[in-house]
């Protein structure tokens, strides 16, 4: 049987359960993110109320993982690393962001193929919001 081709079409978000999936999936990361002590540093970066934060993210991963752009309808368009400029990011933050994250992958009926590819994936912006920071603080320091 062959393994489906995540990223292309809208095979990652029914893979991921469509929007009701999605919205299990960050409902789950923002449980593990407000019970985990390596997150305390992630989780006071966020609202008191992590009701806006939970609609943001499970709108932006339905359009990112292939689905209906649900962001863009409600908040309109986005660029991950300038949405983040403002919070002093770290290798640290991101590590512990991607550890809740797989936590809450972990929790899903998900082929392990693609909690594999999703874990991945996040990885990259998470990785830019880091590499933008840093880029801000070089040129703060100059």
């Amino acid at each position: 049987m062959n393994e489906p081709t995540y990223g292309q079409g809208d095979t990652s978000f029914r893979t991921a359960g469509g929007e009701d999936g999605v919205h299990q999936l960050v409902v789950g990361f923002y449980d593990v993110m407000a019970t985990r002590d390596y997150a305390a540093t992630i989780l006071a970066m966020h609202p008191e109320d992590l009701s806006i934060s939970i609609d943001k993210l499970y709108r932006f991963l339905c359009g990112w993982l292939g689905g209906p752009k649900l962001y863009s309808e409600k908040y309109g368009g986005i660029a991950i690393p300038p949405a983040h400029a403002h919070l002093p990011v770290t290798d640290d933050d991101k590590e512990a962001w991607l550890r809740c994250m797989q936590e809450a992958v972990e929790r899903q009926p998900y082929p392990d193929s693609f909690k594999t590819y999703l874990i991945e994936q996040l990885a990259v912006p998470a990785g830019r919001i880091v590499q933008l920071r840093k880029n801000m603080d070089r040129q703060n320091s100059n």
